[in-house]
């Protein structure tokens, strides 16, 4: 069992930056793959980045790569998810989820969820 907290969500000019935090609860937290994903008002739930139990492996939505850096702290049972150059098409509710074993891209494949933390991006 894994319990994920997200922090660190606000509202941010374009162009700026945010640091998203993804506190979990559980013994096992080095054990699992971790995603970020984020959904917009109307819109479904897409993945943004995710990483492996051991942060050798990472991955990223084309629209963000280059822009957003994903990493984990096992140490510290967090996972991070630091956006540069912000846009106002970044603007939604940004979820970490939690997976055993290795990355995967979609978010049934997901076991365990945050609540989300609101990233608001302002032109």
């Amino acid at each position: 069992q894994v319990q994920l907290v997200e922090s660190g969500g606000g509202l941010v000019q374009a162009g700026g930056s945010l640091r998203l935090s993804c506190a979990a609860s559980g013994r096992t937290f080095s054990s699992y793959a971790m995603g970020w994903f984020r959904q917009a008002p109307g819109k479904e739930r897409e993945f943004v980045a995710a990483i492996s139990w051991n942060g050798g492996s990472t991955s990223y939505a084309d629209s963000v790569k280059g822009r957003f850096t994903i990493s984990r702290d096992n140490a510290k049972n967090t996972v991070y998810l630091e956006m540069n150059s912000l846009k106002p098409e970044d603007t939604a509710i940004y979820y970490c989820a939690a997976r055993a074993y290795s990355i995967r891209y979609s978010y049934a494949e997901y076991g365990y969820w945050g609540q989300g933390t609101q990233v608001t991006v302002s032109s």
